[in-house]
């Protein structure tokens, strides 16, 4: 950290500005980032940030997510990361060096030694985007053991008391978070940014404090340095990689930074010298018009996948526009992350125990949950959790709640599956095969379990004066029921959904139309739910004030698994009570499909007390766990950190996401909910993966006994759980949570009948 201290001293000793600069480790290429960070010395910066690129960068705005993107795409790891740096430092580099990134790939290479291999290669210090507030305390100590520093960031919406213990435990210089507004040609700063540096500078105690975020241009540069001791430029940088013609990257940032600092370190520079004092103008729209309009295709080999648009559906052809047909209409298109990121609003990441707000509901569930996500968002979770603990504790609101029973269809019925017993038993030894029992959450209004949380949350955000909801989804159900409940309490509501999923499941694009939601469609990433959940994180921070996020699974950080369990458990609660009124006594095993896990806690929840009732959850093993092509996160993935949450993570050996694959968009997730990582280490819950070819025979099964046809989603439970019955006796009864309904899922299964039909025997054709 002296580095970084003597480069601020510096640059005030010569009565200017420090220049810290930012790019991405691995962008353009692995082998031009070292010549990079020699030229943004040369070229007259101070301190330079390297970034370490990560799948899922949700503080991120789309420059540099696209930049992240092609560093991971070029094979750059941690281990690329520390050796770039190594390379620059045995070349020359004397600029202190900062890692800025997210914690889960660190998690992944281990805290100790990212400490030991930093020192090591030259590395300066870290800034760490997404840590709580209390393992970043943690992290701070760590680093200081190890001569590091760690910089805390601040925001304007930071208050006095947290902004007087960030100030107080920086060790080089503070992080100030902000955005320019631009007047006329030269821009000026933000009204509030003059009074934000002199509230910092009140309890810095004359640590320097560096502003970041929409510097760009040699104006900006001097204007912001007047209030601070130095400016922090990143996408500019990117934009000018971007830019520049192949093999010329290095040079370009040389020019750019000196026509920002107008100073040179000779000994460093690969310009001749010459320069033309211009800077590339900074762009964050999707698309030249900046709202997704027109056709959007994406060519992944398959021919025949439906087109999204954004045009006038009304306008088209009726045989273009039906749903069934070629074109799926949205209200928008996702290609990269539009607008700013979190990290545009980021507020301090370190607290203390002793600033730390009482528990209204424990936050964790053993090692897993928390709240993973940069503090710009800790005022509205906080927010929330004082809201839904004053609604759980109420009794009008629960009053209110279940007067929408009628309107949900609740109490959802539970009957024995009589023929589809006999089956079990037909292929079970002599006295095995168990009673099975289906709780019918199919039957529920829009055709599944998520009504029920829908309506929950919806009456919460009403309750908290919002009047906007925004929602993820991946097959469709959960963004049918929200779209549903805006419709009802007249909420303006916006649905985001992967690409892939709005083409999976056409129809129920055009339910939530018709119910008067917008659509947008991600193309980001794999195009499945995962991206829906990032696009939707990053749309909630714009609109905090007005907006409430239903997040539509047992997943997300600290309180939204516990609110969604709770709203939940309405299935688990009834279960028990028809099965004492139907067979004197608790089912002998209750059995749901995991993917975010929302009618697996729901479901196991109110049984988690009972050991004598055993808790099985069957995932998605898409192609088989032994490939890369399922979506099996309890069976074939460890401990990670994704969406804000603690939880059981599919992720490689560097921390990176890995793409999932599932015949069920449903449960095509990485994560899954942190109650049910717990009940998995404990034991309390056991976790199986069904194939898609299993899910098939279990979709078949119900159809052909029950006359029944089930959602793919749970279709997976069905085969898990005539597997389980088959070892059970006959005087033993098993509940399967009947989650949804499968007329969605219907085309898909004769799109795949083909592949898989040949595999289990089963040939439609007629």
């Amino acid at each position: 950290m002296d580095g970084i201290r003597k480069a601020f001293a510096r640059a005030k000793a010569e009565k200017r500005s420090a220049l810290v600069t930012y790019t991405t480790a691995g962008y353009p290429t692995i082998e031009e980032t070292p010549d990079i960070l020699l030229a943004m010395e040369a070229g007259g910066a101070d301190i330079i940030e390297l970034g370490t690129p990560f799948t899922d960068p949700i503080a991120d705005g789309p420059t540099i997510q696209g930049a992240n993107t092609q560093a991971l795409k070029n094979g750059t790891t941690t281990t690329t990361c520390l050796n770039i740096v190594r390379q620059a430092r045995s070349r020359g580099l004397r600029a202190p060096v900062l890692l800025m990134g997210y914690y889960n790939p660190l998690l992944a290479y281990g805290e100790e030694r990212m400490l030991q291999d930093a020192k090591a290669a030259g590395v300066n210090g870290f800034i760490m985007v997404d840590l709580p507030p209390e393992e970043a305390v943690r992290f701070r100590q760590h680093c200081t053991n190890y001569a590091l520093s760690y910089v805390p960031l601040i925001a304007p919406a930071t208050s006095e008391k947290r902004m007087k213990l960030l100030c107080s435990i920086a060790d080089s210089f503070i992080y100030v978070v902000s955005r320019m507004g631009v007047t006329g040609a030269t821009g000026a700063l933000s009204s509030g940014l003059p009074e934000l540096l002199t509230r910092v500078h009140k309890y810095s105690g004359g640590v320097p404090a560096a502003v970041g975020f929409g510097v760009s241009t040699r104006e900006h540069f001097v204007e912001v340095g007047k209030v601070s001791e130095g400016v922090v430029i990143g996408s500019q940088i990117i934009n000018t990689l971007k830019n520049a013609p192949s093999g010329q990257g290095a040079k370009a940032v040389e020019e750019y930074c000196y026509s920002i600092t107008q100073r040179r370190n000779p000994q460093l520079s690969q310009s001749n010298g010459e320069t033309n004092g211009t800077s590339h103008s900074i762009s964050t729209a999707a698309n030249p018009q900046g709202d997704g309009s027109g056709w959007i295709s994406h060519s992944n080999g398959d021919s025949d996948l439906k087109k999204i648009s954004t045009e006038d559906p009304t306008k088209q052809p009726a045989s273009e526009s039906h749903p069934a047909n070629g074109t799926v209409h949205v209200d928008g298109v996702v290609t990269d992350s539009d607008g700013p990121g979190l990290a545009d609003q980021l507020e301090a990441l370190n607290t203390s125990d002793e600033q730390k707000e009482p528990e209204l509901i424990p936050s964790r569930f053993g090692e897993f949950g928390g709240q993973y996500v940069p503090e710009s968002l800790m005022d509205c979770l906080a927010e929330l959790e004082r809201g839904f603990n004053e609604a759980r504790n109420d009794p009008k609101f629960w009053e209110e709640y279940r007067s929408y029973y009628p309107y949900m269809s609740r109490p959802s019925t539970l009957h024995k599956a009589a023929r589809l017993t006999q089956h079990v038993r037909k292929s079970a030894q002599k006295g095995k095969g168990a009673n099975v029992y289906l709780k019918r959450e199919d039957l529920n209004h829009t055709g599944s379990h998520k009504i029920n949380n829908a309506i929950g949350q919806a009456l919460l955000a009403k309750r908290l004066g919002k009047t906007e909801i925004i929602a993820e989804t991946g097959a469709g159900q959960h963004g049918v029921a929200t779209a549903t409940v805006c419709a009802l309490f007249g909420l303006k509501c916006t649905v985001y959904m992967g690409a892939e999923d709005v083409r999976r499941q056409a129809l129920n694009v055009f339910r939530m139309k018709l119910l008067g939601a917008s659509v947008v469609a991600v193309e980001a990433g794999s195009r499945t739910l995962r991206d829906a959940v990032n696009e939707a994180l990053r749309k909630w921070v714009e609109k905090l004030d007005t907006t409430h996020y239903i997040i539509g699974s047992a997943i997300g950080p600290h309180p939204f698994p516990t609110i969604v369990r709770t709203f939940q458990s309405v299935i688990g609660s009834e279960t028990k009570q028809q099965m004492h009124e139907l067979t004197g006594r608790l089912p002998d095993a209750v059995v749901a499909c995991v993917g975010g896990g929302s009618n697996a806690v729901g479901m196991f929840h109110p049984f988690s007390g009972d050991r004598s009732v055993r808790l099985l959850g069957v995932e998605a093993g898409g192609d088989g766990v032994d490939t890369d092509r399922h979506s099996a996160t309890l069976t074939g993935g460890k401990p990670g950190v994704l969406h804000g949450v603690r939880t059981y993570v599919l992720q490689n050996a560097e921390g990176q996401i890995t793409d999932t694959h599932s015949v069920s968009a449903g449960l095509d997730y990485p994560g899954v909910g942190p109650e049910l990582s717990s009940w998995k280490d404990s034991a309390r819950a056991t976790f199986i993966a069904a194939s898609d070819a299993e899910a098939f025979i279990g979709f078949r099964l119900l159809s052909e006994l029950e006359g029944i046809i089930p959602a793919l989603e749970t279709s997976h439970a069905i085969f898990g759980a005539v597997e389980l019955a088959k070892t059970m006796g006959e005087d033993e009864n098993l509940v399967i949570c009947l989650s949804g309904r499968g007329d969605k899922d219907v085309q898909s299964v004769a799109e795949e009948l083909p592949k898989i039909g040949p595999m289990i025997g089963w040939d439609l054709r007629f």
